[in-house]
């Protein structure tokens, strides 16, 4: 959580133990040029600081801008190779620091150290290393166009990338953005998460002794001051955005007042669905590993609309509910801990709001109340696993994006009826299909409206694969060689004639 704290004389980018953190900027560490710094705290120990980071805004944008201008044609000249070698070298060391990144993670975003924080922090050194791995794939092609002419494209980087970090998992997703876009030629300027920024800031410092000055960019404040600035800054010229839909439609449409390409992944209601052949513990254990219960729910890809087939709806969620009962919730650096701390105030009355919603409801039950199963004495933003039974897929908890440990649970009957109630959703962004029957559940896994579904699994994602959504879950993919391509480079076609002192045949129109 970030709040305004007073001005301090110096920055000390350094200490991770110490106060004070500095911006990124053209390789230097800096303050904000208005000197504003905000509290960043913790979400497990309600009101102690964590640290303070300077509040940019829009000058601090500019100067960042500037910076990652300058710096782009020499990075973008060099041979892939080259930025193959500087990001093999950044994952090198974040390996080696894995286990401070982790612990780090956990006290800034609340997310368990064994469950969240751990993997988190090993997939962003997994990123690095795959990305690095690829950057000689930005290839071009050349077209057979006959004797005396030369056709052939080339992929080139977009230039500048603008790069909106959210809260929830924020070092996976800087491994999104940041290694792709640095691998094919681009700059960054990078945003930071108010309410989560010291592990970013922690990633920079990591990068700066592997990269030139003012390739890699990172700003510390609040959405509407810097965010905003980033995205309307004439010098951007990508934006990459995380969060959810009703900022993203914001992000969308300020870049597309200039024209200037978007990626957006967004929110989700994840379908969940269950067949009656699956009525195990693989399948519960599944289940609830594709909720994201171990992020407290605070997952763009959780399942969190659980539909059960009426012949094992109530065995199967008896099963779940004890399950879930098991899990630890509580301080997220104790490595029993199985559910952290939500991350701030805010998110912590949202969803309790839409918990007591539920509560109020007389057409559905409780399954499983998480509000006990948080010990005395946890002074955070703490909420037990919560699940909702017998309830309809019109219901607004069902369509709404809560972003915590609430699950709904939704009967079903025939298999149109289920994929119906699956696509009845303005998300499209994940799916769970868990069915024995494997030429059943391809089929639901084709007919599924969404940009990623996994069969018989809750995990698996997997460093290469394409990861988005479609519908109001986002535009563009990530997280892949696919994705790098598709995000950050941009084809430029070349024809030349070969020999220009002879006579050509006579072509196709020219557009």
């Amino acid at each position: 959580m970030s709040v305004d704290a007073p001005p301090t004389s110096q920055a000390t980018p350094g200490d991770r133990t110490g106060r004070d953190w500095g911006m990124y900027i053209g390789g230097e560490w800096v303050e904000a040029l208005d000197g504003r710094w905000t509290d960043v705290t913790s979400p497990s120990r309600r009101g102690t600081v964590l640290g303070r980071v300077p509040r940019a805004d829009a000058p601090d944008v500019d100067r960042a801008v500037r910076a990652a201008r300058a710096a782009l044609p020499g990075w973008a000249a060099l041979p892939a190779t080259a930025r193959q070698k500087a990001l093999l070298a950044i994952a090198d060391d974040l390996y080696a620091h894995a286990e401070e990144l982790a612990r780090l993670t956990a006290q800034d975003t609340g997310n368990a150290l064994r469950t969240q924080a751990r993997p988190e922090s090993q997939t962003l050194a997994h990123l690095f290393r795959y990305f690095g791995g690829v950057a000689t794939e930005v290839k071009g092609v050349v077209l057979p166009a006959g004797e005396g002419q030369l056709q052939y494209s080339v992929r080139q980087p977009v230039g500048v990338v603008g790069a909106i970090l959210p809260w929830n998992s924020p070092l996976m997703i800087a491994g999104m953005k940041i290694p792709a876009a640095l691998a094919a030629g681009n700059t960054m300027v990078v945003k930071a998460a108010e309410d989560a920024p010291l592990t970013i800031l922690r990633l920079a410092e990591l990068c700066a002794a592997h990269l030139p000055p003012g390739v890699l960019n990172v700003l510390t404040g609040f959405g509407e001051d810097c965010g905003a600035a980033i995205t309307a800054h004439p010098g951007v010229d990508k934006v990459s955005f995380t969060g959810s839909t009703e900022v993203g439609r914001i992000v969308g449409g300020v870049a597309g007042q200039r024209l200037a390409p978007v990626s957006l992944e967004l929110g989700g209601k994840s379908p969940s669905i269950v067949w009656p052949d699956s009525c195990d513990d693989a399948t519960v254990e599944g289940v609830l590993t594709a909720m994201r219960f171990t992020r407290q729910g605070q997952s763009c890809t959780a399942g969190s609309r659980l539909f059960l087939h009426e012949d094992v709806y109530d065995e199967f969620l008896d099963r779940a509910v004890a399950r879930l009962q098991q899990m630890v919730v509580g301080d997220p650096l104790d490595e029993a801990t199985d559910m952290g701390a939500l991350i701030n105030q805010d998110q912590f009355d949202r969803v309790t709001g839409y918990v007591a919603e539920g509560r109020a409801r007389d057409d559905v039950s409780v399954a499983l109340d998480g509000s006990g199963q948080v010990p005395s004495g946890l002074d955070g933003f703490y909420l037990g696993p919560t699940v909702f039974s017998r309830a309809d897929n019109s219901w607004r908890l069902a369509r709404e994006e809560i972003f915590g440990p609430v699950m709904v649970v939704i009967p079903w009957r025939d298999d149109e009826e289920v994929l119906a109630m699956a696509n009845d959703s303005h998300y499209g962004l994940a799916a769970f299909v868990w069915c024995n029957d494997l030429g059943r559940a391809l089929t639901a896994a084709h007919r599924i409206e969404s940009g990623w579904v996994q069969v018989n699994q809750g995990g698996g994602q997997m460093v290469g694969q394409s990861y988005g959504g479609v519908k109001e879950s986002g535009i563009g993919r990530e997280f892949s060689l696919e994705g790098m391509l598709e995000s950050f480079t941009q084809i430029k076609q070349i024809n030349v004639k070969v020999n220009p002192g002879t006579a050509t045949q006579k072509r196709t129109a020219t557009p």
